[in-house]
């Protein structure tokens, strides 16, 4: 087999045309692994701009977003009132849904408390919507799911959203909160250990 960068190894691992994925760094043979397989819920929380995707996996198949949005919130209305909307869209997508997971990005670091704070809220009001409609969550930091999705953790929003639209074959451009969801659940189908 040719040599394949990171986001290329990934896309035929998915596509079933690799049969195990080397183990980074240990020198020892590939682990073989099951390819992820059920729908996953992808958040990037944000209080004024959440980006939920989800998409399914099958194996041996391209993944297949079956629905994106942006819960946008205007910064004239209340925290709570954001919160609130926030744990109404997710719950909304998990209502029948057959999810089997449900990914969150997890909050970067940044230098003011009180961001950080208002990000916490915004990931709590999700993670509260997922947890009462009985779903198992999983986090995930932004480096890794870049690293995961593009192959470089550096990678910009721009490169993310080219890559999320070529490993989907999407024809539409995602807006920028729903890309990140996306590859938060690529992300997570990619690197899932059962």
């Amino acid at each position: 087999m040719p040599r394949m960068n990171v986001r290329q190894m990934w896309k035929a691992k998915l596509e079933g045309r690799l049969a195990s994925v080397p183990r980074a760094g240990d020198g020892s043979a590939p682990a073989l692994r099951t390819a992820f397989a059920g729908r996953v819920l992808g958040i990037d929380p944000s209080l004024r701009g959440t980006g939920l995707a989800l998409l399914e996996f099958v194996p041996g198949r391209t993944p297949l977003l079956l629905r994106c949005q942006t819960v946008k919130v205007p910064a004239k209305r209340t925290m709570a009132y954001a919160l609130g909307e926030i744990h109404r869209a997710v719950a909304a997508l998990l209502d029948g849904a057959a999810v089997r997971h449900v990914a969150l990005e997890q909050t970067i670091f940044v230098q003011n408390i009180q961001t950080a704070q208002i990000l916490g809220a915004a990931r709590g009001a999700a993670i509260a919507a997922a947890a009462l409609a009985d779903r198992e969550i999983f986090e995930y930091p932004p480096l890794r799911v870049k690293q995961a999705v593009v192959g470089n953790g550096r990678a910009s929003k721009e490169q993310m959203a080219r890559t999320v639209m070529a490993l989907l074959g999407h024809g539409r451009a995602l807006a920028s909160d729903e890309a990140d969801a996306v590859g938060v659940a690529l992300c997570h189908a990619f690197t899932w250990r059962s």
